[in-house]
């Protein structure tokens, strides 16, 4: 059981806090190793100076590990639970750290970035379906937005202590940035064994009393015997029993159409992490000291200090959906990010094609505008939106099957991006901005709109069948979800007192 005896706003905001410590730690993750490579630095030295491949390999391989530790959560990530799925996950990071700080050939350091990555799989497919399903629906696309503000929090942090240590000799340069994630990962596994789990996840596994006091607590209630909790219990139990009503969990499920609309679910799911992969963003994000350098003729000392801008600049930007995400929705912001993505990549790349100093800068403005875009929706939208349309049953599922095509995409793109730039330079913005203007319109047609709603509310929006069933009309709502709930109820209840006469 956990120990921390809050109530209401504050426990979720305790699960808040947790949450944003994981994608903390994963936003520094992602950047630390960007100011490591690809200079003749420390790094360089003690490992053989890595050419264009093997930097994007050291950097990329890092995914690989996310990708099979979100593998791994999808076939028991749902009867371990979202609590200790997190635990599991700060404590591979851990020993990840500890195998890659005192890494003295490549290959450590390959299984560091693989173990470190296995940990960060355990908490990116977790941690966004634990704060979806412990927060209201008013509330749930600021929480969930913010832990992706806290990603380039912790983005910025790594870009400057990189940069901070570049003045530095000997294998501190390096060894320090590497070492200082596990500060991170002890925070969060403390944090997260202080708190309960979902309670969706324990009514969904027969611990219906242990839900019902987690959501009292969550609802700021004295007794599960309140009203508030019942209802809320009991809209849990109906939505459980209908996606149940076919009898044990089976992998099929997930390619399931009719009413449910598993499939098209999933589809959702993975469409919108490839559309965030595919934007370039981590193009900039793990690389963008080596874009500046490569692609815009600048030395490697502005190029780091360029590459910390950037981030401060991306950060400053994950804020704005804090106020947005729950007024405007997600498609809005979506199709607004996707276009203006799109549009500062063009306007980079013709700059770039002419070749002149004042050119370079202009198109680095483009990349700090581009990040901006990048931060009002296809940063925080594909953290939040497969953990909303999934429904109970399937949510832990969906939300890994999300996270492992996002890490495959991310080490695509990573991959790749080194020796494409040094073979095609700036017309890798190109690629990039084409991706970004066909995102518009598959928005458009394609993805529902889920602010506001209850996640037992979401469901309406599937009912309606198809693959564009529920994307421009209303899907119901409260008043009608609380009718169904309260009709199907008074079914149960009449024919339990039936079976009992």
């Amino acid at each position: 059981m956990w120990i921390v005896p809050l109530r209401g706003k504050y426990l979720v905001w305790a699960v808040t806090a947790c949450c944003c410590q994981g994608f903390l730690l994963l936003g520094y993750d992602q950047g630390v190793m960007s100011g490591i490579i690809g200079a003749q630095n420390q790094f360089g030295l003690d490992f053989g100076e890595p050419d264009a491949a093997t930097q994007g390999l050291i950097v990329a391989i890092y995914d690989i590990g996310c990708a099979f530790g979100s593998l791994l959560v999808f076939f028991f990530g749902e009867h371990i639970g979202r609590k200790r799925m997190i635990m599991y996950g700060a404590f591979t990071m851990l020993i990840g750290t500890a195998i890659l700080t005192s890494s003295t050939t490549r290959a450590q350091l390959y299984v560091g970035r693989i173990v470190t990555g296995i940990g960060n799989g355990f908490n990116s497919s977790s941690i966004p379906v634990y704060q979806s399903e412990t927060c209201a629906g008013q509330i749930r696309g600021t929480l969930v937005c913010l832990n992706s503000t806290v990603t380039i929090i912790g983005l910025v942090i790594a870009y400057w202590l990189d940069y901070g240590m570049s003045f530095v000799s000997g294998p501190a340069q390096w060894r320090l940035p590497v070492g200082f994630q596990a500060f991170f990962a002890l925070c969060l596994l403390f944090q997260a064994m202080t708190l309960p789990d979902s309670p969706r996840w324990l009514i969904a596994h027969g611990r219906a009393d242990e839900g019902a006091r987690v959501l009292a607590q969550l609802e700021d209630r004295d007794s599960i015997d309140h009203p508030d909790v019942i209802e809320k219990l009991k809209e849990i139990e109906v939505s459980l029993a209908q996606e149940s009503a076919g009898g044990p969990f089976r992998y099929k499920e997930l390619l399931q159409g009719g009413p449910l609309g598993n499939f098209r679910r999933i589809c959702l799911c993975c469409g919108i992490n490839i559309m965030q992969q595919f934007t370039g963003a981590n193009m900039i994000n793990y690389l963008a000291p080596i874009v500046y350098q490569n692609t815009m003729g600048m030395s490697r000392n502005l190029s780091l200090i360029l590459g910390g801008c950037t981030a401060i600049t991306y950060m400053v930007a994950s804020f704005i959906p804090l106020w947005t995400v729950d007024r405007f929705g997600r498609r809005a912001l979506l199709m607004i990010s996707g276009a203006g993505l799109s549009m500062c990549f063009v306007i980079a790349s013709i700059l770039l094609s002419t070749g002149s100093p004042s050119a370079a800068y202009g198109a680095t403005a483009m990349v700090f505008l581009f990040q901006v875009f990048m931060g009002i929706g296809y940063l925080p939208i594909p953290w939040l939106y497969p953990a909303e349309i999934s429904t109970t049953r399937i949510r832990a599922r969906g939300s890994s099957i999300s996270s492992l095509v996002n890490w495959l995409c991310v080490f695509t793109v990573v991959q790749i991006t080194p020796p494409a730039i040094a073979n095609i330079g700036w017309r890798v913005f190109i690629i990039f901005a084409i991706f970004n203007a066909v995102w518009v319109p598959l928005v458009y047609l394609f993805f529902p709109e889920t602010k506001g709603l209850e996640l037992e509310d979401i469901d309406h929006i599937f009912e309606k069948g198809g693959i564009t069933g529920g994307v421009w009309s209303s899907p119901g709502g409260r008043t009608v979800h609380r009718n169904r709930i309260v009709e199907d109820v008074e079914v149960r209840e009449e024919k339990e007192r039936k079976d009992g006469v």
